[in-house]
């Protein structure tokens, strides 16, 4: 018998009303990879939350490109028009960290156990840091995209906010229409949308992927 599927965005607006009647907005740190995946999860969570973006992204690579995303981030942050524009801390880069959990996964393929592994990373580094600020909830803008896996990264997320005590925000972030309002926002703030993930093993897929795409010439489908 299948088991069925969790409805991720409907557990995220049951979390959003019971706080609909609070004098106040519950404090959300929320885990940004990147300015165009957040411009389609910020509208709509700074409707509800008082939100502090947190850029932490070791996976990222080369250094250069781990600050042209974060000064991006920055500028969205301070572009957007918001009902409560979001505060933004940036992480140090520590490359390290994702080099660790990725030795030996080096050849593992894009949206296996080494984006797994990633994601746990870049998440319990959010619990911790949300559990020393005194957050209400922590989350992440990665389910915004369809290449990741939005029920690894809710089922990773319970794991740490009961292992930190924080509530992790169960969310979906590309259903209704999110990933495409993503596309439109970046549109429109012309904001960078890089072409991989962020890790040297994405980059280097992507290359082949364009590469492969330019030997079938402009005519391939």
């Amino acid at each position: 018998m299948n088991q069925q599927k969790t409805n991720w965005r409907k557990e995220m607006l049951g979390i959003i009303a019971k706080h609909s009647t609070d004098a106040s907005r519950p404090r959300l740190l929320l885990h940004v990879c990147c300015a165009p995946c957040s411009s389609g999860c910020l509208e709509e969570l700074c409707e509800h939350f008082a939100v502090t973006c947190f850029f932490y992204n070791p996976n990222i690579s080369p250094a250069e490109e781990y600050d042209r995303r974060a000064k991006e981030l920055d500028r969205l942050t301070h572009e957007m028009s918001l009902s409560l524009p979001p505060s933004l801390e940036i992480a140090p880069y520590d490359p390290e960290n994702f080099e660790a959990i990725a030795k030996g996964l080096e050849e593992v393929p894009e949206g296996g156990v080494r984006c797994f592994a990633c994601y746990r990373l870049r998440l319990e580094k959010t619990a911790q840091a949300a559990r020393e600020g005194g957050y209400d909830y922590f989350t992440t803008t990665l389910s915004i995209s369809p290449l990741k896996n939005a029920d690894k990264l809710n089922e990773i997320g319970g794991e740490l906010a009961a292992l930190y005590g924080v509530p992790y925000l169960f969310s979906d972030f590309k259903k209704a229409d999110g990933y495409l309002r993503s596309i439109r926002r970046s549109e429109e703030y012309c904001l960078y949308r890089q072409d991989y993930c962020g890790c040297v093993y994405s980059r280097i897929a992507s290359e082949k992927r364009r590469a492969e795409k330019q030997a079938k010439g402009p005519d391939a489908t």
